[in-house]
């Protein structure tokens, strides 16, 4: 009986085979709505359908300009250089605009949007960017864009890019500054007659998170329009600002700090014997050497500017106390050897010598002149109250005032006798106190310069 039903069995199971084999599920399903994509891209790009070179109409169909929204992500930011005033950014660049010559059938939603590779086949905006020195687009391992069309004949263009822009820095508070650096997009060809940039509503710049730059901070970013009128027309224009804050930590460690450490060891001088010429004058030329050889690889990294730098106040000042500092070895020397020749003199004239060369002179001939004759000095003999008062009240003066001639510092000057140690001495503390009073001043000064730009 099996065998029997055999032969009619076996069209009804081929027939079910092929029903539900999976190539029939498919068919049945997503195959043919390709190629519907593919009818639908012949509708409405085929010759003689769609022209390129015109733009689309306005809102509503009417003649108006064409509205095109863009937003930006961006994606790195690799260097900033502050001798060049230049930037790099990499960044996925967005334009939406709707043409409403490419509107197709959805069938039911099945066809959500149609993808293109080839900007050529559709009408693009003119934008550029008009502060980029160097820019390329990205072919690995396919071109990085496309082209998404809409069924109501919405447009979306993406693309990534990488830009070096320029970015015109004002360095007066560096490295306590902070720069705003801007990417600027406008159209070159078509004016505001016929086409205008906007900003995508809610978040038009994204950042990727954990962006990370070696010497800088990015703080915020703010978009704005920048439009241009010049003898052609009037130009679309859009800007964001990107406000970096400079990283101090890195000049601490490497400039501020050495540079405290390099006028402190030029204060080891004062505290030398003045008789080690050789040990002051090696310190002090060392550095002072060290001192311009940092200032100069500071300057080297930095562009010629016209104006004055708070590092360059920073350098200059230290420089200077190390130059100082050497200078008042030479004012000590000078100084030790005037009190050698002092003390020469003394020893050839001693106090005592010349004390009873004076007690062997008589009294009386303080009344001989030079060539032997009397001169009897005439002292009236009854003296007037008014002159008996006058010297009493000067007495008197002379005994308020005495207490008042006793001063600390020249007391504990007096320890040291020679004006060669006093001058060390004095330098000892002269030095660090001036020092710590421009370094008062100049962190207050452009810190709270720093508050003010902010503001």
């Amino acid at each position: 009986m099996a065998g029997a039903m055999w032969p009619g069995a076996l069209p009804l199971l081929l027939l079910l085979a092929v029903l539900l084999h999976p190539s029939r599920c498919t068919q049945g399903g997503k195959v043919n709505f390709r190629e519907k994509e593919k009818q639908v891209l012949d509708n409405i790009l085929g010759p003689g359908r769609y022209d390129a070179r015109i733009r689309p109409s306005g809102e509503n169909g009417t003649d108006g300009p064409t509205n095109v929204k863009v937003n930006i992500f961006l994606r790195s930011i690799s260097k900033i250089d502050d001798y060049n005033m230049e930037y790099s950014v990499q960044l996925t660049f967005r334009e939406q605009w709707l043409d409403e010559r490419l509107r197709f059938n959805d069938f039911g939603g099945r066809l959500k949007y149609l993808t293109l590779t080839e900007a050529s086949r559709v009408w693009m905006p003119d934008l550029f960017f008009s502060n980029e020195k160097e820019g390329h687009f990205h072919n690995i391992i396919m071109p990085n864009v496309y082209i998404r069309i809409f069924p109501n004949g919405s447009v979306l263009y993406s693309i990534r890019i990488s830009l070096t822009l320029s970015c015109p820095m004002n360095l007066k508070l560096y490295p306590l500054d902070r720069q705003i650096c801007s990417l600027r997009m406008a159209s070159y060809g078509w004016t505001t007659n016929d086409l205008v940039f906007l900003w995508k509503e809610g978040d038009p710049v994204q950042v990727v998170k954990n962006l990370h730059l070696p010497r800088f901070t990015l703080e915020k970013f703010l978009t704005d329009y920048c439009n241009s009128k010049t003898n052609t027309g009037e130009y679309s224009c859009l800007k964001v600002d990107l406000l970096f804050k400079r990283e101090f930590s890195y000049y601490l460690i490497q400039i501020y700090i050495p540079c405290c450490m390099l006028v402190i060891v030029s204060w080891v001088s004062f505290w030398l014997d003045q008789s080690a010429v050789p040990a002051r004058v090696s310190l002090g030329v060392t550095t002072l050497l060290t001192m311009a050889t940092q200032t100069s690889g500071i300057n080297a990294s930095l562009p010629p500017v016209s104006y004055t730098k708070a590092i360059d106040v920073w350098t200059g000042v230290c420089l200077t106390f190390v130059f100082g500092a050497l200078l008042e070895f030479a004012l000590v020397n000078y100084a030790s050897r005037s009190d050698m020749h002092s003390d020469n003199i003394k020893k050839q004239f001693p106090p005592s010598d010349q004390m009873e060369h004076s007690s062997s002179i008589d009294p009386s001939s303080e009344l001989l002149e030079p060539d032997g004759s009397a001169n009897f000095a005439m002292k009236p003999l009854v003296r007037h109250p008014e002159d008996s008062m006058s010297m009493d009240k000067l007495q008197q003066c002379e005994i308020h005032m005495q207490p008042r001639k006793k001063n600390c510092c020249r007391s504990w000057l007096s320890k040291f006798p020679t004006r060669s140690k006093r001058i060390d001495v004095i330098s000892r503390i002269f030095f660090p106190i001036v020092f710590a009073f421009f370094n008062l001043t100049y962190w207050s000064t452009y810190l709270f310069r720093e508050e003010e730009g902010d503001e």
